[in-house]
């Protein structure tokens, strides 16, 4: 399976180069990234784990804006400069835990370091777990548990330290 951050890097490739179209497979997964002329699309395909007599792939479109295309993130209100945004990764449903009874991975005050968990995107059932990418401190959460969230979407607010 792929992790986030090597799909963020692959989207960031694609989108810097003139490269049209990248296909990996990788454990039973296999990743797609296309750049039409408009928006880049990611398509995430898990394999079945045992044979079935219709098998199903799963895949999860995610839009990603290329450098021409500003992206279609909801606007948020003006925000330091000196914060570190974390932002939505893909389209999916945001939660706060592991599950509903879970404690939330993280709460406004909380200390992370770069490897903490965050939360959860889940895209077409494949839970995604984000990581807070910088050492600092949760400053504010911008989305609502269970709420559908974009592709670049801010989600979270951090202090470095």
């Amino acid at each position: 399976m792929f992790n986030l951050n090597e799909i963020k890097e692959l989207i960031q490739l694609v989108d810097e180069t003139s490269v049209q179209e990248v296909e990996i497979e990788n454990e039973g997964s296999r990743l797609v990234i296309r750049k039409p002329s408009k928006a880049e699309t990611v398509y995430v395909q898990q394999a079945a784990s045992a044979p079935v007599a219709t098998p199903q792939a799963v895949q999860a479109p995610v839009t990603a804006p290329t450098s021409a295309t500003p992206a279609a993130a909801p606007t948020t209100p003006e925000v330091d400069p000196s914060l570190h945004t974390i932002v939505s990764p893909m389209v999916g449903t945001f939660y706060r835990s592991s599950s509903p009874e879970a404690a939330p991975f993280v709460s406004t005050g909380d200390q992370v370091n770069d490897k903490s968990t965050v939360c959860i995107i889940e895209a077409m059932k494949l839970m995604n777990e984000l990581e807070a990418e910088t050492k600092g401190t949760i400053v504010e959460i911008l989305a609502e548990n269970g709420q559908l969230v974009e592709y670049g979407q801010p989600l979270f607010l951090v202090k470095p330290e």
